[in-house]
């Protein structure tokens, strides 16, 4: 028996991949449990490069795996981000991870890549909101709000002033009490508190959003991408045709 298989509680090793952001992020992950807690993480990488998603994950995912002391045989799941994100960068993320998951036989689960951002880092406290922020680019955000580590709006594609009246009266409140994502979006958005603690999905985040299904030997559905919008080759051949029309 490998070491990331075994009954409740023996140790998993996870393979975790988002590509959702301008950075490439992968790692490998012992699990040993459904909550953040349980996780460590024995290796990560993450590069900034939103032009080099494909050319750097490969080889990222390789460098984790030889720094952990993990063959590929030994991986118990991986997981995916999917989103949401722009249709290039997460393309590339969840092919890359069905084909690893495919050729080992293993399970691939999806996440939320806004999840694996609210889930990795402290809670500000019971009863108290977390806001998550990415940037979508064209002038727009992604966002969601989660309470008690549980999203409870989102994942949603809207502009920052759009958020920033809708928020403002939560903010007002003092009902938010982190935010996590992109500085610069959360800023436009209206939040003035501390600056997030996490600004991309990390390995431990991701492993953490997926544990306990991973846990519980569920059997995923198949990778969907978190678009929250047509792809930019759908949307330039609709306005063409409107334009003729």
């Amino acid at each position: 028996m490998s070491s990331g298989e075994g009954g409740l509680g023996a140790a998993r090793t996870v393979l975790a991949i988002d590509t959702a952001t301008d950075s490439v992020v992968t790692g490998v992950v012992e699990l040993t449990g459904d909550t953040i807690a349980d996780v460590r993480v024995l290796a990560e990488r993450v590069v900034t490069d939103h032009r080099r998603h494909a050319e750097l994950l490969t080889t990222l995912i390789a460098e984790c795996l030889a720094e952990s002391g993990i063959s590929r045989d030994s991986l118990a799941a991986v997981v995916v981000g999917c989103g949401p994100g722009p249709f290039t960068g997460l393309r590339v993320g969840m092919a890359t991870g069905a084909a690893f998951a495919d050729a080992l036989g293993i399970p691939a689960h999806g996440v939320c890549s806004l999840d694996a951002l609210a889930l990795d880092t402290t809670p500000p406290g019971e009863g108290s909101d977390v806001l998550v922020v990415t940037d979508a680019r064209r002038r727009e955000v992604y966002w969601a709000l989660y309470r008690d580590g549980a999203r409870v709006r989102g994942p949603e594609v809207t502009a920052p002033a759009t958020v920033a009246e809708e928020l403002s009266p939560v903010f007002t409140a003092g009902e938010v009490g982190a935010a996590y994502g992109s500085a610069s979006h959360l800023e436009l958005v209206g939040w003035t508190g501390a600056p997030p603690q996490a600004t991309v999905p990390s390995a431990r985040g991701l492993v953490a959003a997926a544990a306990p299904a991973i846990i519980a030997g569920e059997i995923p559905e198949p990778l969907v991408p978190l678009y929250l919008r047509r792809p930019d080759a759908v949307e330039q051949k609709a306005r063409k045709l409107g334009a003729a029309r």
